[in-house]
């Protein structure tokens, strides 16, 4: 029934994962210039005032995104693509609780499993860049790990994508604004 909207989902989550990328990396440049400008620190904070819900909304399509391409477009998994499920899903549902409960310390539950994630993506890239690096251990129980389904813009895979997620949710977790007050609640205090 969604055969017909595969190629216009795989532009639609590349765009989505290139806007959290960028996101990720215009948060570090605002807090990079907020000693030296009110409007970075003012943008930046407001921006880490929503790391709640932009989390959420990060790992939640991901997660919707996976579940798309493997159980609508038949696109199977790799062993290092449900390896990156298995970092990002629980994501999903720790920022659910938190924003539920408003729970700003969840966050730190989150990023070590976003930093796991990224570290898989990561290799996850390189292999399917550079195919002999694989080694034999991905494709003994599935596709292999370089197999790609698409590449969009030339180099927006599912392994990019969840990369920029994982980035993303990292950079929006730990990134802080002094005076604006979205700084991480002290322990203990």
């Amino acid at each position: 029934i969604f055969g017909h909207v595969v190629e216009p989902m795989q532009t639609l989550t590349s765009v989505l994962a290139i806007v959290a990328g960028a996101g990720a990396v215009l948060l570090v440049a605002a807090r990079l210039l907020a000693p030296v400008s009110p409007l970075a620190e003012r943008l930046g904070g407001r921006v880490a005032s929503w790391r709640g819900p932009i989390t959420f909304a990060i790992a939640a399509v991901a997660m919707a995104g996976s579940l798309y391409f493997s159980e609508s477009a038949g696109y199977v998994p790799c062993r290092l693509c449900w390896f990156q499920r298995i970092a990002m899903y629980p994501i999903a549902l720790i920022a659910l609780v938190a924003l539920i409960r408003r729970d700003a310390g969840a966050r730190w539950y989150m990023v070590p499993i976003a930093v796991i994630g990224a570290g898989i993506s990561t290799w996850h890239y390189l292999i399917e860049w550079y195919p002999t690096l694989e080694g034999d251990s991905c494709g003994l129980f599935g596709p292999s790990c370089s197999d790609l389904w698409f590449r969009t813009f030339g180099f927006v895979s599912l392994a990019f994508m969840a990369l920029c997620g994982f980035v993303a949710i990292i950079v929006f977790n730990t990134v802080s604004f002094g005076s604006s007050g979205h700084r991480a609640p002290r322990e203990g205090g």
